[in-house]
């Protein structure tokens, strides 16, 4: 009995390393969104650290059009990152897991 509870504590303490591990590769995962006309480039982390905005000179005569982009596309590109940084993080945990029977669909 203790075996098998020391073997699912040493399973769940490498798995918490390896989340910590793709926590970490994920602040180096850029990823892009650009507004629909291409007028504002978003570049963030897939741990949703924006890095980088690019505004097109068109909108910074226009501050109430400039802010709708910039909502736009941050939200997106956020959008986008949680969906990968989600994916990545699942399936980490997924892998990790012990097979304990009726959590099987906890990390879909």
């Amino acid at each position: 009995m203790f075996g098998d509870m020391m073997g699912m504590m040493g399973k769940l303490k490498e798995t918490q390393q390896k989340v910590e591990a793709t926590k970490k590769r994920l602040n180096t995962v850029s990823l892009e969104e650009t507004s629909p006309e291409g007028l504002v480039k978003v570049v963030i982390t897939a741990n949703r650290a924006v890095k980088e905005i690019q505004i097109d000179e068109i909108l910074l005569n226009d501050k109430e059009q400039l802010e709708d982009y910039l909502i736009l596309t941050i939200n997106k590109a956020i959008e986008k990152a949680t969906q990968v940084n989600e994916t990545e993080l699942s399936a980490v945990a997924k892998e990790g897991m012990p097979n304990i029977p009726g959590m099987d669909n906890l990390f879909k």
